[in-house]
């Protein structure tokens, strides 16, 4: 009797342990329910195979625009339920007790270091690309969270892990769509890619990055560095696999033939190839995304699925093709908006008619927390500055100082100024040595190194940009706007007031002009005649 009774004691400590860790992860309400729809009513356990299954992805032939797909990603796809049940789920004889399940969750998912669940990710990624016959070289010391990563990776390693994560997060987020109306297509993402090739390979500074082939590359990262680079650089990438077995979990309820996407790539072509009309493709809208931590960051998710294209093009606030280049056109169609912004540049160095310059292309962005005045100063709330292609890099606000936006029209009334500022878009650095400097015109673009800006972190904005100033020629500017429907119903309502002002103030009232002793006609005429004759001045 007293060792069963003691049994009774550990083993309800045990759950209200496991439970306790759950519900700071904020799934135990998810987790009953989860638990409740896949348990087998006769053993009151979940089989393996029904878990596995729920956390498996199958498609045939994922496509990508951008490159090639290895072959064994489908295969990758496929064994992910598979190897997060294998790693975190320790199963009983006839399946999975509830303490199990929880404790299986918390090791997954629960409460953690980002750098543990980053490790997590990797320990995931290496075991489901081996059981799809990619051999990932990759070691870890023990089975703990916290253990350290050895080996390395290579750069078709990289690319097959960022695309399993993008995999894992659009499954989370179009899981909700009916059958047969979402299908997977891999974006460009190249561009992170090469960032953790430079940042980790030893000969990264040298290489040719507009030419550099990812799949035929045989660069070697240290998996150290490339976890280092992961936190500093896309720090919410592990999230994205979290998130999967979190909304996977939460959707038991629902059939497994409704939640698999369907393998039918037909109707989303179209899609696929307007997104890349736009300087804001799916792939960087991630890349900037993963940077993000705060609310902006499922506003800018919204533009990195293929499915949203009409309502993308909704947020597209200017476009210099479309709307006119010049810092005119900017305001007009700018003006007014006060959420956070998104901006774009794509540009080129050198000479317009060298066709190596042209092909040498890189954009930039700018994410700003509020909308744009004219103002003669620098002004605004914390934003980023990013690198995004040919390789992404995010700076941060440094906190030294505030310089972080400066837009400045030229003022409506023509007055004199000895001293006058320059009319433009700036971000960073001071007035007339900002890092990033925009012409009225939209024609150039001026790029200062980093040395010149306390406002954000240190780094090159494009390849190769080197100490001095570069004066570079700008192909293509986009603005995006984040505040939702709000921001924008806000601003045609200003737009539509400011209309109003102006059509009145052009109307001329003739009542008061009844007679022809006071009428303006009258009145210029006789300055013409007598401009030195003393008249009577009204007050």
């Amino acid at each position: 009797m007293g060792a069963s009774s003691s049994s009774d004691q550990r083993v309800s400590s045990e759950q209200r342990e496991a439970e306790s860790l759950a519900a700071a992860a904020g799934a135990l309400p998810m987790l009953r329910k989860a638990f409740s729809d896949l348990a087998d009513p006769q053993t009151s356990a979940v089989p393996v195979a029904s878990l596995q299954r729920r956390l498996s992805l199958c498609f045939d032939k994922p496509i990508s625009s951008a490159t090639r797909v290895p072959d064994s990603f489908s295969g990758l796809l496929e064994n992910l339920g598979a190897s997060i049940v294998d790693l975190f789920f320790v199963a009983e004889k006839g399946g999975l007790s509830w303490v199990e399940f929880l404790k299986g969750y918390v090791k997954c998912c629960g409460r953690m270091a980002a750098s543990m669940v980053l490790s997590n990710l990797l320990r995931v990624f290496a075991l489901a690309a081996n059981k799809a016959g990619h051999q990932v070289d990759l070691q870890f010391e023990s089975d703990e969270a916290d253990c350290k990563v050895g080996g390395h990776l290579m750069p078709t390693d990289v690319l097959m892990l960022l695309w399993m994560c993008w995999t894992t997060l659009w499954s989370s987020k179009v899981c909700e769509l009916p059958k047969g109306k979402a299908a997977l297509f891999l974006p460009d993402i190249g561009c992170l890619v090469l960032s953790a090739v430079v940042s980790c390979a030893d000969n990264g500074s040298s290489l040719d990055l507009w030419n550099f082939d990812i799949l035929g590359s045989e660069v070697q990262l240290p998996a150290g560095k490339f976890v280092a680079w992961a936190l500093a650089t896309v720090p919410t990438l592990p999230d994205c696999y979290s998130q999967f077995v979190h909304e996977h979990l939460g959707n038991c309820s629902i059939p497994q033939d409704e939640l698999e996407p369907s393998n039918s790539s037909s109707g989303d072509t179209t899609s696929v190839e307007a997104s890349g009309a736009h300087l804001l493709t799916p792939g960087r809208a991630w890349a900037i995304s993963l940077t993000v931590r705060n609310a902006l960051r499922e506003v800018i998710l919204t533009h990195c699925f293929f499915s949203n294209c009409d309502k993308i093009e909704e947020s597209l606030l200017y476009r210099s093709s479309l709307h006119g280049k010049g810092l005119n056109r900017f305001w007009s169609n700018t003006e007014g908006y006060l959420g956070p912004l998104l901006m774009l540049v794509s540009g080129y160095s050198g000479d317009s008619h060298e066709a190596n310059t042209r092909d040498k292309k890189w954009v930039i962005g700018v994410l700003l927390q509020q909308g744009l005045e004219s103002r003669d100063h620098f002004y605004g709330s914390p934003g980023n500055l990013y690198a995004v292609d040919p390789i992404f890099r995010a700076y941060l606000p440094s906190g030294k100082e505030k310089n972080f936006i400066y837009s400045h029209l030229h003022p409506s009334a023509r007055v004199y100024e000895p001293h006058p500022k320059p009319v433009g878009l700036g971000f960073g650095g001071t007035i007339g040595n900002e890092r990033i400097f925009i012409d009225e015109d939209f024609a150039r673009i001026t790029l200062r190194h980093h040395a010149v800006d306390k406002t954000y972190r240190s780094g090159p904005l494009f390849p190769n940009q080197g100490f001095l100033p570069v004066d570079a020629i700008i192909s293509e500017v986009e603005v995006w706007g984040l505040g939702g429907t709000k921001a924008k119903e806000v601003q045609v309502s200003l737009k539509k007031r400011e209309q109003l002002f102006t059509e009145q103030r052009r109307k001329v009232d003739l009542k008061t002009f009844a007679s022809w002793e006071d009428s303006p006609e009258k009145m210029m005429m006789d300055m013409m005649n007598d401009p030195n004759s003393v008249r009577r001045e009204d007050r």
